[in-house]
């Protein structure tokens, strides 16, 4: 799975370049914080229209694949999950479209991007859900060839409408991505997902609307929440230093994005499914080391020669934002770290630790914050990515406390 996933990762890197060339070129720094400031609306809209169901769909399809009536019971409760999260976010985004292009872009002359996000809404819930599917299967293969080629198409998207309509054009092919990737995922996927889910016999009842909500309330704080700091964070950039540090951190974290996906998608399609099925400490801790001994070197070594070139990069990506070059070793110390830190945090997905979950992330986006509000007072630009650092710094220590405390528990009460 890895070999595969990294196939298809090294493609994604490629074409993210050359269009991110094409983005520095064309809408430089304060382009590139605006673009910023709509991806983290995207990220936040993707868990709120779907309400935080995407990783206990993962759980219960890799739980239930073979028992039809608990599925139909999973799906029937989906269904009323989205129809209510649906219908809450196109309302807001309609409703107050201005108030909100005023807080992301200082400017309420995006609010038609706003309500044209409104109407893209369905199909960002709808994709969430069915790449929640995927991922429950741990269809590697699949998903590979399907987030290729929906990323090929939103990339080529993104620069005609570049080179069409400039700035404005890149917003409104981000916003209208999702509709995109929903028609991949149907083409390729279509008959396994009418295997899974009885379309004509969903049902407008929740009968596991208390397993799920445990999901939404964690997607509630991980999903939402980030998004929000994000915003937030770019948005003090703006105001203290200026428009550019803001879009050259956008820029450091866009870098990042694109490696850290690589562990994303394993996360999802393996490490999940995986741990939802060890119930003991020792066979936990063996799973741990394999996939440490798996991925740590390779993110080491991938994150030892971005260091090394992060000047070529800069370069060829970002030309004449230089003020990047001394971000990358705090961006990357810190990414390794939550690595590392997330591995183990995923176990209070898959056994749906709520409290423990909620405790760490809220912890996670206060420390970030907080220090990134700090630091940028001191150091500039350059304190947020020290925050991220010292962010998960802490973080994967409480996490390891809290995950060995649960295996204590687990041998007290079998005792």
């Amino acid at each position: 799975m890895t070999s595969l996933n990294a196939g298809a990762i090294g493609v994604r890197l490629i074409i993210s370049a050359i269009v991110q060339r094409f983005l520095s070129e064309y809408v430089g720094p304060v382009g590139q914080y605006k673009i910023g400031q709509l991806r983290s609306l995207a990220l936040l809209l993707t868990s709120i229209a779907s309400l935080g169901t995407f990783n206990g769909v993962v759980k219960y399809i890799a739980e239930y694949k073979k028992d039809e009536k608990e599925l139909q019971n999973l799906f029937s409760s989906v269904f009323v999950f989205l129809i209510v999260g649906i219908s809450i976010t196109t309302s807001v985004l309609l409703l107050f479209s201005s108030e909100i292009s005023a807080y992301l872009f200082s400017s309420t002359e995006y609010s038609y991007l706003i309500k044209l996000t409104a109407i893209i809404v369905p199909f960002i819930a709808v994709q969430r859900v069915f790449n929640g599917v995927i991922n429950g299967l741990s269809d590697y293969k699949k998903y590979a060839k399907i987030d290729l080629i929906s990323y090929l198409l939103s990339a080529a998207l993104t620069i005609v409408f570049l080179f069409q309509y400039n700035l404005e054009g890149v917003l409104v092919a981000i916003a209208i991505t999702p509709v995109v990737q929903v028609l991949v995922l149907l083409f390729f996927f279509y008959k396994v997902l009418r295997e899974y889910i009885q379309f004509k016999n969903l049902k407008l009842e929740a009968p596991m609307a208390k397993a799920l909500l445990a999901f939404t309330v964690m997607s509630v704080v991980s999903s939402i929440l980030l998004p929000i700091v994000e915003i937030d964070i770019r948005s003090m950039l703006d105001e203290k230093l200026s428009g550019r540090d803001a879009g050259i951190w956008t820029n450091m974290t866009f870098i990042s994005q694109n490696y850290m996906v690589f562990s994303t998608s394993i996360f999802t399609l393996y490490i999940i499914p995986k741990f939802a099925g060890i119930y003991n400490a020792g066979n936990f801790k063996n799973e741990v080391v394999a996939i440490y001994k798996t991925l740590l070197p390779l993110f080491a070594g991938g994150m030892i020669l971005v260091f090394l070139f992060r000047n070529v990069i800069i370069e060829l990506i970002y030309p004449g934002q230089i003020e990047m070059a001394p971000l990358f070793k705090w961006q990357l110390f810190g990414d390794f770290i939550r690595l590392a830190s997330l591995v183990l945090a995923h176990q209070f997905l898959a056994k749906k630790l709520v409290l423990n979950f909620i405790f760490t992330e809220i912890l996670s986006l206060a420390l970030f914050y907080g220090f990134a509000y700090y630091f940028a007072g001191i150091y500039g630009i350059e304190g947020v990515v020290i925050a991220h650092f010292l962010r998960y710094v802490v973080y994967f220590f409480v996490v390891l406390f809290l995950v060995s405390r649960y295996f204590k528990k687990q041998r007290i009460t079998t005792e």
